[in-house]
């Protein structure tokens, strides 16, 4: 008899914990989706004050990037430019 209500008792700490977990999942993914919000009036507003934000978007984007990266890119980048007459 013990045996049961000792998988019972470890069932329902199981679920409580599942629970727990997928209730914690649930509060991020609402609090992403309230930053994503923030991050469109962010832009709206920029926008409005007459920014490029399909520009800002690529500086936020380099901004994130090694910047040894980006040297590299943009050395390959000007080589094919000039290969191309681009200059």
């Amino acid at each position: 008899m013990s045996d049961t209500s000792d998988t019972d008792s470890n069932y329902r700490v199981t679920a409580d914990e599942l629970r727990q977990f997928i209730e914690r999942f649930e509060r991020l993914e609402q609090e992403k989706k309230d930053i994503a919000e923030a991050q469109k009036e962010v832009m709206a507003e920029a926008k409005g004050r007459g920014y490029d934000t399909k520009v800002m978007r690529k500086v936020i984007a380099l901004r994130k990037r090694d910047k040894d990266d980006i040297a590299e890119e943009e050395a390959v980048l000007e080589m094919y430019k000039e290969a191309l007459g681009m200059q």
